[in-house]
């Protein structure tokens, strides 16, 4: 099954997320900020990436521009999932590699149908 790393760093939205993406059969595992995020992505190589914006430190944009620029990570999709709900967001998150971009609280079945999108099936 896909492996899913989600990069937040809220301890309840990781739960939230996790509980929503294991009951379907995905592995994930978390990183609890950007530059986490980022060294994980290249250690671990996940299937996909959920990232939070709002961050501590590196941001979820500077993360993600990181994470698609980088030769080894730049086809991991990355979904931006965060509180941030302005176009202009969304369209910075776009731009910065993400391949889509979700605001919270997320929907789980339009969360499910996003990455099932992305990953090709």
């Amino acid at each position: 099954m896909a492996r899913i790393l989600i990069v937040d760093d809220s301890p309840t939205e990781i739960h939230v997320l996790k509980t929503m993406l294991d009951k379907h059969g995905f592995e994930t595992f978390s990183a609890e900020s950007g530059e986490d995020g980022v060294v994980k992505a290249s250690e671990e190589m996940p299937d996909l990436i959920l990232m939070d914006i709002v961050m501590p430190g590196m941001n979820g944009f500077q993360a993600t521009r990181k994470i698609s620029t980088t030769e080894e990570t730049k086809n991991i999709p990355i979904i931006i999932v965060t509180t941030k709900d302005q176009e202009t967001d969304r369209v910075w998150g776009l731009r910065q590699g993400a391949k889509d971009y979700l605001t919270k609280p997320v929907d789980e079945k339009v969360l499910l149908e996003k990455i099932t999108v992305l990953l090709g099936g």
